[in-house]
This record gives C-alpha cells, sequence and structure tokens, in this order.
C-alpha cells in the first residue's frame, strides 16, 4: 500500500475513535406521546444577555424596554428523556387563552414565549390543559432560590460557570452539581439549567450536565435600573 495511503487510513481511524468517544448531541424527538418523558429541564434565561444579544430586535419588547427590570427569567419547563427530548407532541397544539398567557407574564415575560413553550415543550408534558402545565412551571420556578449574589447586579459581574453552579447549589438544599449546567455564548452567561423530576424534586442528569458551558469565565451584563 502507498504510503500516503497507510497515512490517510491512519487518520481516518483517530477521527473515527475521536468521534466514538465525543458525548452525542441530544436528539429531538418529535411527536413523542404526550406524557412519555423521564425527567424535567427548568430553564432559567440571565435576562440581561438575552437582551443585550438580541438588542435591535427586541429593544422595545415588555422584558428589555418595559417598567420592570428581570433578572433570572423562565425560559421554559421542558419534558426530557435521559437522552434526548420530545418535542410538539401534539400539531396544532391546543388552544393557549389569553388570560393563560397574561398570567405567566411576571416570570416569562414574552407573550411570544409564553405561546412557543406551550407548543414545544407543554405538549409533551401530558397535562390535562395548558393552565395546569403553566401552574407546574410555577411550581418549579417555586422550587428554586436564586443566589442573594445574583438578584441585584447593577454593573457588569465576571464569573465563571463553577461559581454560578455553586452559588446554586448553596442556596438550594438538596440541589448537586450532576442536577445543574450553565449555558453560555462566546461571553456572556445564557441560561441556568436545573433538572428537576416528574416528582418535583431535584434529580441528576448526565446529558444535560454534559453540554454544559466549558469556557474560563463569563460576563453578567448588568440588570437595568427600572422605571418609577
Amino acid at each position: 500500500m502507498p504510503v500516503f495511503r497507510i497515512v490517510i487510513a491512519a487518520v481516518l481511524m483517530v477521527v473515527a475513535a475521536l468521534a466514538g468517544a465525543a458525548p452525542a448531541l441530544a436528539q429531538a424527538r418529535p411527536g413523542a406521546a404526550p406524557g412519555e418523558y423521564d425527567f424535567y429541564v427548568l430553564a432559567l434565561s440571565w435576562s440581561p444577555s438575552f437582551c443585550e444579544a438580541n438588542a435591535e430586535r427586541t429593544s422595545r419588547s415588555m422584558q428589555c424596554a418595559g417598567d420592570r427590570p428581570f433578572s433570572f427569567v423562565v425560559h421554559g419547563l421542558w419534558p426530557q428523556f435521559h437522552r434526548g427530548y420530545p418535542e410538539y407532541c401534539q400539531v396544532p397544539p391546543p388552544r393557549l387563552e389569553g388570560r393563560t398567557i397574561n398570567a405567566m407574564l411576571d416570570i416569562m415575560p414574552a407573550p411570544g414565549l409564553v405561546r412557543h413553550q406551550w407548543a414545544k415543550h407543554g405538549t409533551c408534558s401530558g397535562a390535562r390543559s395548558p393552565t395546569a402545565f403553566f401552574e407546574r412551571v410555577r411550581q418549579a420556578r417555586a422550587k428554586v432560590r436564586i443566589p442573594a449574589e445574583f438578584e441585584s447586579i447593577a454593573e457588569a459581574k465576571t464569573v465563571t460557570p463553577d461559581e454560578v453552579e455553586e452559588a446554586f447549589v448553596r442556596a438550594n438544599p438538596g440541589l448537586t452539581r450532576e442536577m445543574i449546567a450553565v449555558q453560555c455564548d462566546n461571553r456572556r452567561l445564557r441560561e441556568v439549567r436545573i433538572c428537576i423530576g416528574r416528582d418535583m424534586n431535584f434529580t441528576a442528569c448526565e446529558e444535560i450536565d454534559r453540554r454544559a458551558c466549558r469556557r474560563d469565565r463569563l460576563v453578567m451584563p448588568p440588570v437595568r435600573p427600572g422605571r418609577s
């Protein structure tokens, strides 16, 4: 066999080995049966990062330009499998009434977000109605205490993913590092994801933890001042 073919074969073997060692990406399962999942992920978005990253699109939104300043907000409560996750389990989704949307805006400050989360994730929860699903969202959010150091940030704060995880673990009895994952973009902390069992207790989630942010340091943009 010519030398260059031997080299190429060796390279391909190394690539294949590395691919096998890399963690598999979570796979969506559209149209799964409602109610079939293993646990939830409560996704808490750092609102100032979202607003900064989407400044042009959100310049007039309730979340980013309204009277109330937002810090951590609920991105969603997502049914998950231990590998992969269900989505869009009923198409079209059952109707979402305006009063249900309005009732969630204190913790999910965008009507479009509420509608999207119901269609993509709520329909997979097995909840008997949209109202029942969003009651579950509120229950999950009430279970998590935001660490005191993140409740009021008046200027940009530099953190590490480990510091954020540790702060949440300290503030929430029963939560461990295997039950939480920090998400980021190129420089900002974007989200904290906490795994919660069907019984509404914190639970370990290897796949979620494996896909956590690996950057050394992150910026948390400040919470904008409220309007009096």
